[in-house]
């Protein structure tokens, strides 16, 4: 008997009908940010629920440290309250981690994973990289760190072919945009983000998605989630970390393509 998990207190968006999917964003993220230009493509044949973590989108911050088991938690509730008893999660980044451990801690309930840009637990390299964020953002260097989120974040490609105006927008934006939670989601991710003993419990439908030109959660990462996941599917995105600006449509058509070929 599958029980229902304590109320999630999440902020969330609620779209469209059909099978549930729930929505696991990433560190610094928040569901429009990370989600948005998904939204229409996803909700067209599914009752997508997004809840915000906290600190981001419209979930006040938390008053203390994040865990995993209670994150994943809160957003199984979320998808609960909303009468979504059974859904997919897809999950991008840090959310892949959260989407994880929620299909371990309730598996009545998640019928199939979408793992994209995420990890079974970070790499020393990683490690260096999250600690950096989290300086920068504790410092109050928010143009700095502006600029090293791009650099990690934005492919190559992408930066090379920019104009300098656009770029330079786009950076105050980013410095201006940081969610207030983000250094809590970065604490999680240095304290416990490590779900490589979850992997093996796996017993529903996966695809991971890999951001072949990430450099922040590099393809290393997506190599070993899909290795340990069983049975799980193995797609390539030719984007850095940050598909949802890159290729929307083709990061959509991936997620919803799946599902349909699973009838989830």
């Amino acid at each position: 008997m599958t029980t229902a998990p304590s109320p999630s207190r999440l902020g969330r968006v609620v779209r469209g009908a059909g099978p549930g999917l729930l929505l696991a964003h990433g560190a610094g993220g928040g569901i429009d940010a990370n989600f948005g230009p998904l939204m229409d493509t996803l909700a067209a044949g599914h009752t997508v629920v997004g809840p915000d973590y906290p600190g981001t989108g419209r979930t006040p911050r938390a008053t203390a440290p994040l865990g995993l088991d209670t994150l994943a938690d809160a957003l199984v509730a979320t998808a609960v309250e909303e009468g979504v008893d059974t859904f997919a999660i897809a999950g991008y980044s840090l959310g892949s981690a959260v989407a994880v451990r929620a299909a371990t801690r309730h598996p009545g309930r998640v019928t199939g994973l979408v793992l994209t840009a995420g990890f079974a637990h970070p790499s020393p390299r990683l490690l260096l990289a999250a600690r950096l964020w989290r300086d920068l953002l504790r410092d109050g260097e928010t143009e700095r760190l502006a600029a090293f989120l791009s650099l990690i974040g934005v492919s190559a490609p992408v930066l090379d072919g920019a104009a300098q105006d656009g770029l330079d927008a786009a950076l105050t934006a980013t410095a201006a945009g940081i969610p207030p939670g983000t250094a809590d989601h970065i604490d999680l991710l240095l304290a416990e983000a490590d779900v490589r003993t979850d992997l093996a419990a796996l017993a529903v439908p996966a695809l991971v998605v890999s951001t072949t030109l990430d450099q922040l959660v590099t393809p290393h990462h997506h190599r070993q989630l899909a290795d340990g996941v069983p049975g799980a599917r193995y797609a390539e995105l030719a984007t850095g970390h940050l598909p949802f600006a890159e290729q929307p449509e083709r990061w959509a058509a991936l997620v919803t393509d799946f599902l349909q070929d699973n009838g989830i």
